[in-house]
């Protein structure tokens, strides 16, 4: 009976009647972005130049971002087709165009996996390099062509 009343005591405390005093940065500001949001941001705008010169080919391809690969499914490694590799660690993953498990029908999408991306790079320039590296080679893969051609040179 004292335990579950310290519990509950240590719960409602507050200390000295201060309580939480709210956010330290305004939510319009950068630095109140979560590392996330922030991932997010760079690859759209790695995406927007890429996408501003290939806008009709890629109108049946989707860009998503997970924070880490899906090694192992089942106790069984996941199908490597279409993935990005930087030694033995998956970067991103091109997966084609199919039907879901209920039998509807997918559209084509490249997942960039941000957690590999963000360990790799020393700072956010080289982050920004690199996530437009690894679209520019994703994006290769799914038009068929060499990556030079996607970069324009």
């Amino acid at each position: 009976m004292a335990r579950g009343f310290r519990q509950q005591q240590r719960l409602r405390r507050d200390r000295h009647g201060r309580g939480l005093r709210g956010p330290l940065y305004p939510s319009s500001l950068p630095a109140a972005s979560s590392r996330a949001e922030k991932f997010d941001a760079l690859v759209l705008d790695a995406l927007e130049p890429i996408e501003a010169r290939w806008r009709h080919e890629l109108t049946k391809l989707d860009v998503a971002v997970d924070d880490v690969p899906e090694v192992r499914r089942n106790g069984r490694p996941v199908n490597t087709e279409g993935v990005l590799h930087d030694g033995s660690v998956p970067l991103s993953r091109l997966v084609p165009a199919g039907v879901d498990r209920a039998g509807l029908p997918t559209r084509a999408r490249i997942v960039l996996y941000r957690r590999p991306l963000e360990a790799r790079a020393k700072d956010p320039a080289e982050l920004a390099e690199l996530v437009h590296d690894v679209l520019v080679e994703q994006v290769a893969g799914y038009l068929g062509v060499e990556p030079d051609v996607i970069e324009g040179e």
